[in-house]
């Protein structure tokens, strides 16, 4: 059973701040929000029945609305402390969640779960989960929603990608991003909201 690839999604401000008080600071990005859903939920296949899954700390999910928890059509994975060893071997009904302790954990649940069907693998959030995510060789990519926007926050982004370069990774162009996210991506960003934003990809150097 292989590694699936691990792809970080994070939006952050000009100094990758990206939480406040367990909340996200800025308020409606609609836009970007659909963004979010549509590339964590879009599969590289025509199957019907294959999953992405996303995997996320406690806290991120406890910010969620319940209305909208767990997110629809994707494989939710909850990081926490209190969960079981091992978790459940088969996949849970469609408005549950899987618990599971450690981000290691998270990544052979969802390699099981998508051994056969080629889903991704997303991270996204919180500050904790992401700095753990970085640190396990199968972190692949940040898709980051850089914001041209400072606002107060409390939580940041483990890894600096202000401008166009990162020790150890490398900004991609607007066509290889649209290329994998099967994305239209607008030439020098968009506006929402009074805030100004751009979609990025950064892959890792090896």
């Amino acid at each position: 059973m292989t590694t699936p690839e691990l792809t970080l999604i994070v939006a952050a401000t000009r100094s990758m701040g990206i939480g406040f008080q367990g909340t996200m600071p800025w308020k409606g990005l609609k836009k970007e929000m659909q963004y979010f859903a549509r590339v964590t939920t879009r599969v590289p296949t025509s199957s019907q029945t294959i999953q992405n899954a996303v995997i996320m700390g406690r806290k991120t999910w406890d910010s969620i609305p319940p209305k909208f928890r767990p997110l629809k059509n994707r494989l939710n994975i909850v990081i926490t402390r209190s969960a079981p060893a091992h978790p459940p071997s088969s996949p849970p009904p469609a408005d549950a969640e899987v618990r599971v302790p450690s981000v290691e954990a998270a990544l052979r649940y969802a390699a099981e779960a998508n051994s056969s069907s080629g889903g991704r693998v997303f991270v996204m959030g919180g500050a904790q989960i992401y700095e753990a995510a970085l640190r396990h060789p199968s972190a692949k990519r940040v898709l980051l929603t850089s914001l041209d926007a400072d606002f107060e926050c409390d939580t940041v982004f483990p890894l600096d990608l202000t401008g166009d370069k990162a020790e150890g990774w490398e900004k991609k162009s607007r066509e290889e991003l649209q290329a994998w996210t099967g994305e239209e991506i607008e030439e020098g960003g968009q506006e929402e909201a009074g805030i100004k934003y751009e979609f990025q990809m950064w892959e890792k150097k090896y």
